[in-house]
This record gives C-alpha cells, structure tokens and sequence, in this order.
C-alpha cells in the first residue's frame, strides 16, 4: 500500500452516512484508486465509521480517516487527516476542536499517522461551510494567500481546495498550485465524470471524487481511469 500521500493523484472520498453496497464496493476499492477517504460534513458518527472501515478493509489500499468529529475518532486507519478551515472566522474549526481531541487523546496518538490539512471551502451553500461558518466570498488573489499561509507559515503538507458540489474556477485552481512550494494541492467538488476530473488533475495534484459515487458509480470508476495515463510517468508500459 502506498501510504505517501505525494505519489496519490486520485482519491475516493466515502460517506459513512450514506450507503453502498458490497458490490458497489468492491469496485471502487478495487478501481485503481490510490486511496479511500472516510468522512463527511454531518451524520458522520462512531458506529458507521467503524462499519464502513471494517468493509474497506477486505481490500488492499490505503485508508484515511478525514476527522470532522470527536465522536468518530475510530482507530485502525492507515492515516488521520485533520481539517484546519482556514477561510472560517470561528476559531473552533481552526484550534478549538483540534486542542480539545488532543487533550482527550493526544498520549494516545500515533502522530506519525496525522496530516494537517490547509482547507479552503469555496461553496458557501455547501453543507461544510454552514457548518463551520466558512467566508467563500473570495477572489483568486484570497485563495492563493490562504494557499500560501498554509504552504509557507504552517508548513501543512496538504491544501485541500473544496467546492463541494460544484466545480471550481480551474484558472484559480491552477493559481494556487503554482503559489505552493512544498505542500500538495488536494482539490474536491464537482467532479462528474472522466472530462472534469481531466480538467481537475491538470491544475490539482490529487484529485477527490465523492458525491459522484451515489449519484452515478460508473462514472465514478471512469475518473481513475482518465486521469491514470495522462501524465508521462504514468504511461503505459
């Protein structure tokens, strides 16, 4: 399993509140991918997480858990990703949450398996940023700041630019990538099928497919494949 998130071009991002069969499963874990992601912005809860994680596990790739709850802090992951929504005035989502599942867990923590993440939301209508009170009233000269503070001043090795739910201006996207040094460009948010997921991975480094998942599963499988032999390294033999 290739757990160095810098060689990871395309994720699956799973619901534990939403529902797939073992069928539906198998194929994406067993799609190309490099990865599965475990989370989501509500309903996300102990028991589903354990459940879903339980069934990826059959399966030999990477798992990560995208932490958006106390509550479903599950161990057994290959990796924890950690949210810091950056463009949020609500200091909750920044280090509240964060110092108060480091207080309840952090002799605990096997901090070799955290990654911080950089989040920009930029759909305000979306379920993440109501939830977390996110400002995506931005222009691209914001989001690259944001992009930069978290490359430059944090030192997260990931941005995670998320439009959850539509697709996002490409140009700013590509912006972005080029303002970053050392982290790696996560982008999510309306990718339909193989065409914008082409689109996303020319300005992205790693791209994430998820609600397409419940909505249209075959396109879903289709975007491993559009973007795996686009880049010269990943060429056929």
């Amino acid at each position: 399993m290739e757990l160095d998130i810098r060689k990871w071009k395309h994720v699956f991002k799973l619901d534990p509140d939403r529902s797939l069969s073992d069928e539906q499963l198998e194929k994406i874990c067993l799609s190309g991918t490099d990865a599965v992601i475990v989370g989501g912005s509500s309903g996300v809860t102990f028991d589903n997480t354990v459940e879903l994680l339980g069934r990826v596990r059959r399966f030999e790739l990477p798992c990560a858990l995208e932490i958006s709850s106390m509550d479903a802090i599950v161990p057994g992951f290959d990796l924890y990703l950690i949210p810091v929504v950056l463009n949020t005035p609500d200091g909750q989502w920044i280090t509240g949450h964060h110092q108060q599942a480091i207080r309840e867990y952090g002799a605990m923590m096997n901090w070799d398996a955290v990654i911080p993440e950089g989040y920009i939301i930029m759909n305000g209508q979306s379920t993440a940023a109501l939830v977390t009170g996110a400002d995506s009233i931005l222009d691209n000269k914001d989001l690259a700041a944001y992009a930069r503070m978290a490359d430059k001043l944090f030192r997260f090795p990931i941005v995670y630019v998320e439009y959850s739910g539509t697709f996002g201006n490409m140009d700013w996207v590509a912006q972005v990538r080029e303002a970053l040094e050392d982290a790696r460009l996560f982008y999510g948010g309306g990718i339909d099928g193989p065409d914008k997921a082409r689109q996303a991975s020319g300005c992205a480094d790693t791209i994430v497919v998820g609600n397409l998942i419940y909505e249209n599963l075959e396109q879903a499988l289709a975007t491993v494949e559009a973007i795996r032999y686009d880049r010269p390294e990943d060429a056929r033999e």
